[in-house]
């Protein structure tokens, strides 16, 4: 699995606006999100956009505007977080995992491709904004995502 900048500054993004502003809570800009996360603005917007279609964001125009979460926190998960950024979880040569096909000697490696997607599925499916804030000043390693 490759992680993207776009990915990784949209989980950082999300997880800025599920401790500043919960479902119904003060709303965060788009600026104030750019500079606490060092996101150049206008990359971080087309990012916002899409996770606003995905439905995980809602935003509010205006000087008092700006984005909250559109459900709890513990509603969303990595996963839900990476496929409205960026598609796939996992791909092989810019196609989907499911899609990866070889012939002759190499036709075994899609099973592998396969389970290297479900296994990074199952990891990024149960881990919710939620956890990660609640380990936020945890050390590494030191709790394990909620299964879900």
């Amino acid at each position: 699995m490759y992680v993207s900048a776009r990915s990784d500054y949209a989980l950082r993004a999300m997880l800025a606006v599920a401790a500043s502003a919960p479902v119904g809570g003060e709303l965060v800009k788009a600026r104030t999100l750019a500079d606490t996360q060092g996101i150049p603005l206008s990359f971080l917007q087309g990012i916002l956009v899409d996770l606003r279609r995905a439905g995980l964001l809602v935003s509010h125009r205006g000087t008092e505007g700006g984005y909250a979460l559109a459900r709890p926190a513990v509603e969303i998960s990595v996963g839900d977080v990476l496929r409205a950024v960026g598609g796939s979880l996992t791909t092989v040569r810019g196609l989907p995992a499911e899609l990866a096909g070889h012939a002759g000697v190499a036709t075994g490696l899609r099973d592998v491709w396969l389970a290297v997607h479900g296994a990074v599925a199952r990891v990024v499916d149960r881990t919710t904004l939620a956890d990660l804030l609640s380990t936020e000043h945890r050390p590494a390693g030191a709790g394990e995502t909620r299964a879900r």
